[in-house]
């Protein structure tokens, strides 16, 4: 038998989307834990981009399709489409910027708003290598995350600190989420169908994202 798993060949596929303001690292983080890679040179996100990456939970193989938007507001059009189908979210404020965490509690009304009630969010704190201009502190950051009921780490893109952690973390926790459901209705959650798709959101969303970020100004 081969020792390794096709790329296509997994146990569960969630989408998870990275939302918060412009410029707190988003792209950075996703490209750290899909590709290992990071880049200072690294340019506003135009549009939609996604990339996927297979981990494993317990015995199961899952992958995740991540989901990075542009933090500005003009490409607020592509909302709804991009939240569909979202099981998880990482909700990204710089620890050096404390307006970016002023902005956090608007994120996640909207992300509330357009998403299952079931979704696992983790709050990052990024960037938490520029020790020396901290404008947010981890207690005032898990503060807020224990009052919104959320999951809560500080990263660095950079460093590659716990940016494994924070994806792989919230991954475990929606196939959690996945495994009560089943239980809830009866099931045996190790025997749920292999391959089986949370709602990922179908090609149509990917295109439709395409014609809204290649067009707007």
């Amino acid at each position: 038998m081969a020792a390794y798993r096709a790329d296509d060949d997994y146990d569960y596929l969630f989408k998870v989307v990275l939302i918060g303001d412009s410029g707190v690292g988003k792209s950075n983080l996703l490209s750290r834990f899909t590709r290992n890679e990071f880049s200072l040179e690294s340019k506003s996100t135009i549009g939609v981009e996604f990339a996927t990456r297979s981990v494993r939970v317990d015995d199961k193989v899952i992958k995740a399709q991540i989901w990075d938007t542009a933090g500005q507001e003009r490409y607020r059009a592509i909302t709804s489409a991009y939240y569909r189908g979202a099981v998880g979210a990482l909700l990204v404020y710089d620890t050096t910027r404390h307006v970016t965490f002023e902005n956090v509690g608007r994120w996640l009304k909207e992300l509330r708003d357009h998403s299952d009630s079931n979704i696992v969010i983790m709050l990052v704190g990024n960037k938490s290598d520029l020790r020396h201009l901290r404008a947010v502190t981890t207690e005032d950051a898990k503060a807020f995350a224990e009052k919104e009921n959320t999951y809560f780490m500080e990263t660095s893109a950079l460093e590659s600190l716990n940016v494994e952690n924070a994806f792989t973390e919230v991954l475990t926790q929606i196939y959690h989420v996945v495994s009560r459901k089943a239980l809830d209705i009866g099931g045996d959650a190790a025997a749920l169908p292999k391959g089986q798709t949370i709602n990922v959101g179908s090609k149509d969303d990917v295109s439709a994202m395409k014609k809204v970020s290649c067009c707007s100004t």
